[in-house]
């Protein structure tokens, strides 16, 4: 995969371009998103199984975060310090962007059965961060039931497994 994608921010008003590159040994995401009163830019490095090693937020504040995973759920700072709030997390979810929906979806062997994920989630509009336990259910070829806590919601992706249509909340544009 080499595509550039697009979405609009529904709920809170924003506007991503996304860059995704995928060539077998890893894969790579630059996204930036500005919002009504924030800009960031991310960047995502993925393994060959497609478990988040690297993140890193920038925001046009000049605040920045930036993770190391082990790939196995084991975190660290960038001054190499665990994260043990972290500890068996292999995805990361990125608010306010729908490309980290994909990371599960891309990974995941799916049936018709339901799947939990812990995620290291992050708030990159105050670069706050905690664990999420999500489940995810494949409804159809292009369809993924995604709960997490007391929010549902049901998410649209194409045949890459990039969302198209996430209810409410974002909306692909190009």
């Amino acid at each position: 995969m080499n595509r550039s994608i697009r979405w609009q921010g529904l709920e809170l008003a924003t506007i991503e371009h996304c860059h995704v590159i995928a060539n077998g040994r890893d894969t790579r995401i630059r996204g930036a998103v500005v919002g009504p009163d924030f800009g960031l830019f991310y960047r995502l490095k993925l393994d060959e199984n497609g478990h988040t090693r690297t993140v890193r937020i920038e925001r046009t504040d000049g605040k920045v975060l930036e993770l190391f995973s082990d790939g196995a759920g084991g975190w660290s700072d960038d001054r190499a310090e665990p994260i043990a709030a972290l500890r068996g997390c292999v995805d990361v979810d990125i608010w306010p962007t729908p490309m980290t929906n994909s990371l599960p979806i891309w990974r995941a062997e799916w049936t018709d059965q339901p799947i939990r994920f812990a995620m290291a989630w992050i708030d990159a509009t105050d670069l706050s961060l905690r664990r999420s336990e999500q489940v995810y259910t494949r409804l159809d070829e292009n369809q993924y039931r995604f709960q997490s806590a007391d929010f549902e919601r049901v998410i649209s992706v194409d045949a890459e497994g990039l969302v198209t249509d996430y209810p409410g909340l974002f909306a692909r544009i190009a």
